[in-house]
């Protein structure tokens, strides 16, 4: 068996943060971030405090998963990276 780790969002080749999902965990998150926001939005009374509270509350717990079940975050450069 295979002690490397299996990450459900992989580390984006450019830049900082994580890519699209390689597994269907990942992908199940990402659905359920875009159903949460879809249904916030359209069914969730018209105030600002809705309006606003919910996306920040799905993105930061999309956040939280993509931290604790993706690869390490860090600024990636291509082939090179920059640590």
């Amino acid at each position: 068996m295979s002690k490397e780790p299996h990450y459900w969002f992989p580390a984006k080749r450019y830049g900082w943060g994580w890519g699209l999902p390689t597994c269907w965990q990942g992908w199940l998150v990402l659905l359920g971030f875009s159903a949460g926001l879809a249904v916030g939005l359209l069914f969730l009374p018209h105030r600002p405090l809705y309006r606003i509270g919910c996306p920040l509350l799905l993105t930061a717990m999309l956040l939280l998963i993509c931290r604790w079940k993706g690869e390490p975050p860090a600024w990636r450069w291509g082939e090179r990276r920059e640590e």
